[in-house]
C-alpha cells in the first residue's frame, strides 16, 4: 500500500487525490494573488480541505527548566500563555484530542485535525516514552497530520529515528524553537543553548521525509536590523521547509514583564515590526511555508505591546506594506 492509499483508507469519504502529490515547490502563490506563501494556503492546497491544529500537552518540562541546562525557562516563555492545552488539567492524549476536536468544530467547519504536541520540550524522553503518545495521536481517525514542538538540543538520533518512523505513517512537522541564530541573544533569554546545536540537528534531520520548522522572533533585546537580517539569511540557507515569526511580546510571570514595566526591555512598535517582518520574508525563499507571522496571548496573562492583539489590523498592515514595496517573499533571497 502506497503512502496515499493509506491516507485516503483512513479518510475515504475526504482524503482528494492530490493528497500528498503537490508539495511545496509546486505552489504558484504568487499566481493565486498572494504575497507570501501562507500556512493557510499550503494546507488548503497540499490536502485539499481546511485542516485545523489541536494542541495536546504530553506534560513534559524543559531542559533549561528542569536544571539539565539551565533553571527558570526562557526570559520571555509561560507556557500556559502559549498554549491552550496547558491552561487545563493535563489529560490523556485521546481525552485532549476529543476534547479539543470538539472545541475547533464548534468554531470551523472543518473534519480533518493536525495534532500538536505544542507547549514545552516534545522530545524530551526516551523513545519508549515518547511512542506511544505519538502513534496514539495519529490513530485518531480525524487526525491527517501531526506537529511537535521540540529543542534542537533535544533530538538525540534515536528520537531521530522514531520521527521518521512517525513521518512514514502520517505527514509530520518537527518546530525546533531557534528563535535566533546569536548566542548572545540565547544567553539573554536563558536558553542554555546555542546556535551550533540547532545547525547539527539541522544536518541530522533533513532527508528523513518529515517537514521541518523553525520559530523566530523579531525584536529581541540587542539585536539590531542587521542582526535580525542574519537570522534570515541563514534561515535561507538552513533546509527548512517552513518558518514560524512573531515579535517579541510580554505575558504575566516571566523575568521579561519585570524588565519591560522597568523600562528595561522596550517591545517594538507595530510600524517598526511590520517593516521589519517583510524585510525578513523578502530574504527568504518563496518555497519556504510561513506557518505564522505574529503573535497573540490571552488577554489574562497579557502584558504588551497591545497592537499585537488585534490580529486582522496586522494582516491588513503586512499586505499594506508589501503592495506599498510592490514585493513578495523570496524577492531578495540569495539562497
Amino acid at each position: 500500500m502506497t503512502f496515499l492509499e493509506s491516507q485516503n483508507e483512513r479518510n475515504p469519504q475526504n482524503a482528494p487525490v492530490q493528497h500528498h502529490q503537490l508539495n511545496r515547490h509546486d505552489l504558484d502563490w504568487r499566481a493565486d494573488g498572494h504575497r507570501y506563501l501562507s500556512y493557510s494556503y499550503y494546507l488548503k492546497k497540499i490536502y485539499g480541505f481546511r485542516v485545523q491544529r489541536v494542541s495536546l500537552d504530553a506534560g513534559f518540562t524543559c531542559p533549561n527548566v528542569d536544571g539539565t541546562v539551565a533553571l527558570g525557562g526562557c526570559t520571555f516563555c509561560d507556557n500556559r500563555s502559549f498554549s491552550p492545552s496547558r491552561r487545563m488539567p493535563i489529560r490523556n492524549i485521546i481525552g485532549q484530542l476529543e476534547e479539543g476536536i470538539v472545541k475547533v468544530k464548534r468554531r470551523y467547519k472543518c473534519k480533518h485535525f493536525m495534532a500538536y504536541f505544542q507547549p514545552a520540550t516534545n522530545t524530551y524522553a526516551p523513545v519508549d516514552v515518547l511512542r506511544p503518545l505519538f502513534e496514539s495521536a495519529i490513530a485518531h481517525p480525524e487526525v491527517v497530520a501531526l506537529a511537535i514542538g521540540t529543542r534542537q538540543d533535544c533530538v538525540p538520533d534515536d528520537v531521530l529515528d522514531l520521527l521518521e518512523e512517525i513521518g512514514r505513517k502520517v505527514p509530520l512537522t518537527v518546530e525546533y524553537g531557534l528563535q535566533t541564530i546569536h548566542d548572545k541573544t540565547m544567553e539573554w533569554m536563558n536558553r542554555g543553548d546555542c546556535y551550533e546545536s540547532f545547525v547539527d540537528a539541522m544536518q541530522r534531520s533533513v532527508g528523513r521525509g518529515f517537514e521541518l520548522c523553525a520559530h523566530i522572533m523579531l525584536g529581541l533585546p540587542g539585536e539590531s536590523h542587521a542582526d535580525m537580517m542574519a537570522t534570515a539569511e541563514a534561515v535561507a540557507g538552513s533546509g527548512l521547509d517552513a518558518v514560524k515569526i512573531h515579535n517579541l511580546y510580554c505575558v504575566e510571570n516571566t523575568p521579561l514583564a519585570e524588565q519591560v514595566r522597568s523600562g528595561e526591555v522596550k517591545l517594538m512598535e507595530l510600524d517598526e515590526y511590520i517593516s521589519t517582518l517583510v524585510d525578513f520574508l523578502e530574504r527568504i525563499p518563496g518555497s519556504m511555508i510561513v506557518e505564522r507571522i505574529s503573535g497573540e496571548a490571552p488577554g489574562d496573562y497579557f502584558v504588551g505591546p497591545q497592537w499585537c492583539l488585534d490580529k486582522p489590523a496586522v494582516l491588513r498592515a503586512i499586505q499594506e506594506e508589501f503592495q506599498r514595496r510592490d514585493s513578495w517573499q523570496g524577492k531578495n533571497c540569495s539562497a
